[in-house]
């Protein structure tokens, strides 16, 4: 049994920089955290523990990375240079690209081609204090695609020194096999896709794509009866190019996030409040895809629904792996303050990610996954464009990552 006390450290233990302790201790036991406060009240009892001098340093509770789809095959940046030379979406889907071309390359790679991808964009993450990943299926399409999406979810998890949980977005787009037949590909998520992939133990939520280039109300609602049978979470991509009433029917379900919002409504915003679902907002699609709807943030604030901050990383709309970056955009994007966002990628995110027993909060009994960071201020976070800013992970009281210093050389 491994105890330890972390001291010499600067404390934000929910995720809110208006609530922190300075001078501050973490004793950790066998990999929960045992005890938490300014170093001044340290129990007796802590006081012969081995120490690691954290030197000043400010620690949050790792980040929690609530939506993302960092499993697929290939990538799109030259069909990005297409569009960016004015080739319109439409002409590069008619030339077989588009979602269509990561359906083909995703389906045609092996599991192992696969997790490397996947591992790469997952890496940078994790050396930004990521301790706790969502990752979507959705690019695959059918059983054994959607499957092997899901199994290489589970592998990163079990390679990497983060939580992974998998949801199944099988109604993310209608592949070309069903192509004018959207309700028989619903009748195929639910009654075969579903079921098989939740009796293998790859299913921790199910999402939907409701929206006018997606799925309809009730095509989203009967996935939602599907899961519910199991009693697998539900979250929507809701009212991102409309507003198409997604985010009241995820609320009726009880969901843990209605994502992206740029469309949602105050009757939405009222049912997500009533439902206590978190909203998910994702800058990176917005800056990438050149959105001017701004989500309703006065709106979400007046009724106090949490709010959440993800990456979103995807081959087509959100290349992003940075979670930082995102802060910043959030902040300069949609005029979010440095507490929304850092609460943002915290105790919010973990809410919508499904496990905030164990995740986005630093509390005794919890266990010991914290990021500790170089910076002076906590409002570096979402400040810095490109800086590594994180020095070291905590993961169940063990270092699982550390920021060695580029080795300086003095030129005559």
């Amino acid at each position: 049994m491994k105890r330890t006390l972390w001291h010499n450290l600067n404390l934000c233990a929910q995720g809110d920089p208006r609530d922190v302790v300075e001078h501050a201790t973490i004793a950790v036991n066998d990999g929960k955290i045992a005890w938490l406060g300014a170093s001044q009240d340290l129990p007796h009892e802590y006081a012969g523990w081995s120490r690691e001098d954290l030197q000043g340093a400010w620690v949050t509770p790792g980040l929690v990375d609530c939506h993302t789809h960092l499993v697929y095959g290939g990538q799109r940046a030259d069909e990005f240079a297409q569009r960016l030379a004015g080739v319109s979406y439409e002409a590069i889907a008619k030339q077989g690209g588009g979602i269509v071309s990561t359906v083909r390359a995703t389906r045609a790679a092996s599991e192992d081609a696969l997790f490397e991808q996947s591992a790469a964009r997952l890496e940078p993450l994790l050396a930004e204090g990521v301790t706790a990943v969502e990752i979507k299926s959705g690019y695959g399409l059918d059983l054994a695609s959607e499957r092997k999406m899901l199994r290489v979810a589970r592998r990163l998890g079990e390679r990497y020194p983060v939580t992974v949980r998998t949801t199944f977005l099988g109604a993310h787009a209608l592949p070309p096999e069903f192509a004018g037949r959207a309700d028989a590909y619903i009748d195929e998520v639910c009654e075969r896709m579903l079921p098989a992939l939740a009796e293998e133990g790859l299913v921790d939520a199910v999402d939907v794509f409701c929206e006018r280039i997606g799925f309809s109300l009730a095509q989203s609602e009967r996935v939602f009866e599907a899961a519910a049978k199991r009693r697998i979470d539900v979250k929507m991509h809701a009212e991102q190019l409309s507003n198409s009433g997604g985010a009241a029917l995820a609320a009726r379900y009880g969901a843990l996030s209605a994502d992206h919002l740029e469309f949602l409504d105050e009757a939405g915003i009222a049912a997500m409040k009533e439902a206590g679902t978190v909203a998910v907002l994702l800058p990176g699609a917005y800056y990438f895809i050149r959105e001017t709807q701004l989500p309703p943030l006065d709106l979400l604030r007046r009724y106090e629904v949490p709010i959440a901050i993800s990456t979103d990383s995807n081959p087509g709309t959100s290349p992003a792996t940075s979670l930082l970056l995102m802060m910043n955009m959030a902040t300069t994007l949609f005029r979010m303050t440095v507490p929304e966002v850092l609460q943002g990628v915290t105790r919010h995110a973990a809410r919508a990610f499904g496990d905030a027993r164990n995740h986005g909060t630093l509390a005794a009994g919890r266990p010991a996954d914290f990021a500790v960071w170089s910076v002076q201020s906590l409002a570096e976070l979402a400040y810095w464009i490109g800086r590594p800013l994180c020095a070291r992970v905590v993961r169940g009281g063990e270092t699982v990552y550390e920021r060695r210093d580029l080795a300086r050389r003095d030129y005559a």
